[in-house]
């Protein structure tokens, strides 16, 4: 299998899942409208998105263990596409149920599909010996900017909330289909037993690990909280329209983007540990000036550093996860888990403390976790133990 074209590959699988939660994401005030639904009831209709994304993303390892990587990203990804226009058609007809049951399978094929799809990234990286994951990352941002862009403009333009998401959907299915043919079989199978016969730990009761899995847990949180909740925050809690509320993110996702795509000379320049760090920090920067100030420009310019704090987290992770130690394919699975757990969970949660405490105060829970990322990220400067291979009886 041509490596370069595998690349390529992921590229366009990790940009379709961008476009479309961005275009759910622009449309939320519309979406909100249509369904007469208040905070606390959209942050059920957002359960179903975590619900859809807690059973993918489960259960996704071990059947990559099984499977491999290929029919994994394959249901995954088509599942994904198809849920938007469901989304769409719920919206139209004011169906809550509908809507949440769209989201549902939105965040089944994403939590199950990006996670195969991770292990992919790193499988790549260790043949490239190249940091891959976070410009695949980067196309996932760069498909939100290109959804939140198009969001913005049939926001501004009051086109139909549910053709807007049935044309997105249309488009991304061949996408896919032509995308996943360049998907090797076999990757991310695991022989059954090995961590015995090998004699080593299972992956879960590596400490290292689990600090990794803390960060991204946080990174990923930061960037969820956006992408479910940023153009609310805006328009509820900086008294933003809607569509200005759109355009503050899209330009968190072109931060996002650009973090990504950037990253790699501060990677090789300044290490894991220096970059994550700093990446916390100035993600909690940016959300703190949004909460704390009162004030439209300095929320919106603030975004950009919230953009750029969190662009880096969840794909730094990852490659560090896989590095952490033997069997790859399991740490980056269960890392990834825990980020995707933040990723779509998380967002319900802030939904219902935005319902007692407004959005802008619920960020606050975001903070607290890249604060912790910060203290933890010192703890990528320490390298595994090489293992020692077994003595002969």
């Amino acid at each position: 299998m041509n490596t370069a074209r595998r690349r390529l590959a992921l590229f366009a699988l990790f940009f379709l899942p961008g476009l479309g939660i961005s275009s759910w994401v622009t449309r939320t005030p519309d979406i909100r409208d249509l369904l007469g639904a208040s905070t606390a009831q959209m942050g059920l209709v957002l359960f179903g998105l975590s619900a859809g994304s807690m059973i993918g993303i489960l259960g996704s390892g071990r059947v990559v263990s099984r499977f491999g990587t290929r029919p994994v990203v394959t249901a995954g990804i088509l599942t994904t596409v198809v849920s938007i226009p469901v989304i769409g058609a719920g919206a139209g007809l004011s169906l809550i149920a509908l809507v949440t049951a769209g989201l549902f399978l939105f965040g089944f094929g994403m939590g199950s599909g990006e996670v195969a799809m991770n292990i992919e990234g790193a499988d790549v990286e260790r043949i490239t010996e190249r940091p891959v994951l976070p410009t695949m990352h980067g196309f996932f941002s760069l498909g939100t900017v290109v959804g939140a862009a198009i969001g913005m403009v049939l926001t501004a333009a009051e086109f139909p909330v549910t053709w807007h998401l049935v044309l997105i959907g249309l488009v991304s299915v061949p996408v896919a289909l032509a995308a996943v043919r360049l998907i090797p079989y076999g990757v991310g199978l695991s022989p059954s037993g090995a961590a015995k016969a090998t004699g080593r730990e299972p992956v879960w009761r590596d400490k290292r690990l689990w600090l990794i899995g803390v960060i991204v847990l946080a990174m990923a949180l930061a960037e969820g909280a956006a992408n479910d909740w940023l153009p609310l925050i805006m328009v509820d809690g900086h008294g933003l329209d809607a569509a200005w509320g759109s355009a503050v993110y899209t330009a968190f996702a072109a931060a996002m983007a650009l973090g990504r795509f950037g990253g790699g000379w501060f990677l090789t320049r300044f290490g894991r540990a220096t970059v994550l760090g700093a990446s916390a920090v100035l993600g909690g920067i940016g959300l703190l000036l949004v909460i704390a100030v009162d004030n439209q420009i300095v929320a919106g310019a603030a975004v950009l550093l919230w953009g750029v704090g969190a662009a880096l987290g969840f794909p730094v992770a990852l490659s560090a996860a896989g590095d952490s130690g033997p069997d790859p394919t399991a740490r980056v699975s269960l890392v990834a888990t825990a980020g995707y757990v933040a990723f779509l969970v998380g967002p319900p949660a802030l939904g219902f403390l935005g319902e007692h405490y407004g959005l802008r105060n619920a960020m606050i829970a975001v903070l607290a976790l890249l604060a912790l990322a910060a203290a933890c990220a010192p703890s990528l400067n320490h390298r595994p133990t090489p293992e020692k291979e077994p003595v002969a009886s």
